[in-house]
């Protein structure tokens, strides 16, 4: 009964992955996908995307955190991979799914999904590659314009020797509509041996129950449900109630201080702005704060703001 954090582009990097897995609930995740193209990527590379191969390939509350790669030829994602295996990362995860323009146009993600052969011969050398004791896992969405072939891909997925298969319950077609076709899930997984990930539409622990419900499933990948609501994980694990404002705003505060410490100054704003912009989906007080500083550029201005609200809430909550 394991809850994975997706691996979003732009949106679950080391700075959202250190809170998310610190607030609780979250059993593993899997990193933003490293590109690989023709060549063999450095080690300072995958430290950069998943800087916490240099903490045993663990987030600082101790979660593992699986390396992505994304990318068409064979040869070069396994010698990769072996790399990255090197470094201790705890898995290695193919990536069949990115529905991203720039990517299907350079023969990766979701495009893949055309050539199940080709997905077999990624995965088989992969896994030749990586010592047998590091999982290697594979994320796929249904198909690229429908489910035609979203069966023998994951047979190829198998017969390549992939330990564990998560789905993304749409097509590259669908992009993000709702609903995910969660039925397609139960398919898949009665289909093959190996176990499978349910992904999709999962915002609530309502629909964690549904969806493992209608597929079969006991684990679930949870994406940006757990932007949205932090405290998603956790909640489906204890059955607790949501976390308030005031108690989610030092997070919001921690998360900036480290995305400060590490972009440049002028990305800063931006990355909070956009978190922000996820929050109010569940926080309406976070919809406020968006809009105070919708127009703020200055990075410690924008922290002196964030700060002030935190001491009017200690303020609050300190008895005269």
């Amino acid at each position: 009964m394991r809850l994975i954090l997706a691996p979003m582009e732009g949106l679950a990097d080391e700075d959202m992955r250190d809170v998310l897995t610190r607030l609780g609930g979250i059993d593993l995740c899997v990193a933003e996908f490293v590109r690989v193209t023709h060549h063999l990527l450095t080690e300072r590379k995958f430290l950069s995307t998943v800087p916490e191969l240099a903490n045993g390939g663990c987030t600082r509350a101790g979660v593992p955190v699986r390396v992505q790669l994304l990318g068409s030829d064979a040869v070069c994602l396994a010698e990769n991979a072996a790399l990255v295996a090197s470094l201790g990362a705890p898995g290695i995860d193919l990536n069949f799914g990115c529905p991203a323009p720039t990517v299907n146009r350079h023969g990766g993600g979701a495009v893949l999904l055309q050539y199940p052969e080709h997905i077999h011969a990624i995965v088989a050398a992969t896994r030749r590659a990586v010592p047998r004791h590091i999982p290697v896992t594979a994320k796929m969405r249904l198909g690229l314009e429908d489910a035609s072939l979203a069966l023998d891909c994951a047979r190829a997925i198998e017969a390549g020797g992939a330990d564990e298969l998560t789905v993304h319950a749409r097509t590259k077609a669908d992009g993000y509509r709702f609903p995910a076709r969660w039925e397609w899930l139960a398919h898949i997984r009665e289909e093959v041996k190996l176990p499978v990930v349910a992904n999709g539409d999962v915002y609530t622990p309502r629909d964690w129950e549904e969806i493992r419900q209608v597929s079969g499933c006991s684990d679930v990948m949870i994406g940006r449900g757990a932007i949205i609501s932090p405290d998603l994980a956790r909640r489906i694990k204890t059955g607790g109630e949501p976390m308030p404002w005031a108690e989610l705003l030092p997070w919001v505060v921690d998360y900036y201080g480290r995305v400060r410490a590490r972009v440049e100054p002028r990305y800063a704003p931006g990355r909070l702005k956009q978190w922000l912009g996820m929050l109010r989906g569940a926080y309406p007080e976070a919809g406020e704060l968006h809009q105070t500083l919708r127009t703020e550029r200055d990075p410690v201005a924008m922290g002196k703001v964030l700060e002030g609200l935190c001491q009017i809430i200690l303020r609050a909550k300190t008895p005269l």
